[in-house]
């Protein structure tokens, strides 16, 4: 699980809500999402018969003194066709802050890596524009 949901969680709990139930689990095709705008995703590429995979790589972004990773980040999906990764955030202006900081470390590591984000308005265009895939019903 990133860095940003456990983020997110405690941002939850300093605002009071119950956090005591722990959160639904959102699984698709037996892969354990984080947020369900991730599995929206999924269901998308399947329907689109794109490829994916899922948080498939971490790379350490930051380390300590010694050498030792101190900070990582995992992008959402993988597209191998396209050798692109993809990270959606779907959340609030200082997780969004986060994630563009995480990306563009990554950047500046690995320039050879091929990543977009895609924020909020970009995935609700996405569904609009492709909609999303219905499950079959028996």
């Amino acid at each position: 699980m990133s860095d940003d949901i456990k983020e997110e969680e405690i941002e939850n709990d300093e605002a009071g809500d119950d956090v005591c139930t722990p959160p639904e689990k959102i699984v698709y095709n037996g892969i354990e999402f984080a947020h369900p705008s991730e599995e929206h995703c999924a269901r998308i590429l399947d329907f689109y018969g794109v490829k994916w995979e899922y948080e498939p790589r971490m790379f350490p972004i930051e380390w300590d003194k010694d050498g030792n990773v101190t900070q990582s980040f995992s992008p959402d999906f993988y597209l191998s066709d396209l050798d692109l990764y993809i990270e959606l955030t779907t959340m609030s202006q200082k997780l969004v802050t986060k994630k563009n900081r995480k990306v563009r470390r990554l950047r500046e590591l690995h320039p050879e890596i091929n990543i977009k984000i895609f924020y909020q308005k970009d995935f609700k265009n996405l569904l609009l524009k492709y909609g999303m895939p219905r499950e079959e019903t028996p």
